[in-house]
């Protein structure tokens, strides 16, 4: 039997989407007005995220490893960024480059964590080639000469939640992570993407106290979840100068809300601030890039072009249209590079 249309949920929910109406959507038709949006929209922004919920602390950042790569060494550090919380994180500093080095931040998405962007298999192990759809892409940037943080996101890698003790409930299942932690942040009034964007903050509040880094030339780029966290975290950090997204601007419509997703992708109330091309006006006049595989199943490639129109839209009213880069590849979920690069040099060296 199939059920009529009109008696599925989603039919339902759906006759409330009018993100043209959203209290915080970009309406704004000339510099002016544009610019006033601003402000009072990233404050809002960032309480939906549960920024005002999330403390700072001493950083107390500590070296655990360093690796001689031949042309980069490789740093792991550890830092704390809420009294609860503490991050490990990777700094890649390319040798026989000038200094203070302009900084990117490099921000993975789901697999096994930001050991996959830095050259590292799942047991540790050295690769001599780049692998996975993440396509080491922090090497890459820091072969491009900057250097490069990269954090292990919340919910990822060596920051997932040990279940063990639910070995000792019968029949009980092993929830994912960032299925657990974002339902665990919606009842606290929290969000994941939230925690990310503000651990992102706090690790660049260290970096600006490091006088081998140029925090002035900071950019952003990510892929997927991390994509997501590049989007939101260059909407609310205005210290990121540009920033490349892969394999997630599009449509929230279209993409996130339209098939299964992570949990870790939503945010409460976010139907506020309409679509995601308003969330670019955030962002402008910095400049934007965006990367999509035209075989992406999960970020369909209409809607990335959609987007991508509907942002440089947004930017003509800050008279920046240009400043917003687009690369269609053939491929699919994937990070493709090359031109991406060859781009933030261009913007931050």
């Amino acid at each position: 039997m199939t059920t009529p249309k009109q008696y599925q949920p989603a039919h339902e929910l759906w006759a409330h989407y009018h993100p043209e109406q959203a209290q915080y959507a970009f309406k704004a038709g000339d510099h002016a007005s544009a610019v006033a949006w601003q402000h009072p929209t990233r404050q809002a922004l960032a309480q939906v995220l549960g920024l005002d919920k999330l403390q700072a602390v001493a950083p107390d950042v500590a070296l655990l490893a360093s690796v001689d790569k031949g042309d980069y060494v490789r740093h792991k550090y550890v830092m704390r960024t809420t009294p609860y919380s503490l991050m490990p994180f990777y700094l890649l500093i390319p040798k026989h480059v000038a200094g203070p080095l302009p900084v990117m931040l490099a921000l993975s998405g789901h697999g096994y964590g930001v050991a996959d962007i830095v050259g590292l298999w799942e047991d540790g192990s050295e690769r001599r080639t780049a692998s996975g759809y993440h396509n080491d892409f922090a090497v890459a940037l820091c072969r491009a000469g900057f250097a490069v943080a990269a954090p292990e996101i919340s919910c990822f890698g060596e920051r997932q939640t040990d279940f063990s003790y639910l070995d000792t409930v019968n029949g009980q299942p092993t929830p994912g992570t960032c299925h657990h932690s974002a339902m665990l942040a919606f009842h606290l009034g929290l969000t994941v993407p939230g925690i990310r964007v503000h651990d992102g903050m706090r690790l660049v509040d260290y970096l600006t106290t490091r006088a081998d880094l140029d925090c002035t030339r900071l950019g952003a780029m990510g892929i997927s979840g991390g994509g997501m966290h590049t989007l939101f975290s260059t909407c609310i950090d205005e210290r990121i100068k540009a920033c490349v997204i892969s394999g997630y601007f599009s449509s929230f419509k279209e993409s996130i809300l339209a098939m299964h997703h992570c949990a870790c992708n939503f945010v409460p109330g976010l139907a506020e601030f309409g679509e995601m091309h308003d969330l670019a006006g955030l962002i402008a006049p910095r400049p934007l890039y965006v990367e999509a595989g035209s075989r992406d199943p999960i970020f369909p490639i209409n809607a990335v072009r959609s987007g991508v129109t509907q942002a440089r839209g947004v930017y003509r009213v800050f008279e920046a249209s240009q400043r917003v880069a687009f690369t269609e590849f053939e491929g699919r979920h994937e990070v493709h590079g090359g031109p991406a690069y060859t781009w933030l040099q261009q913007q931050l060296q």
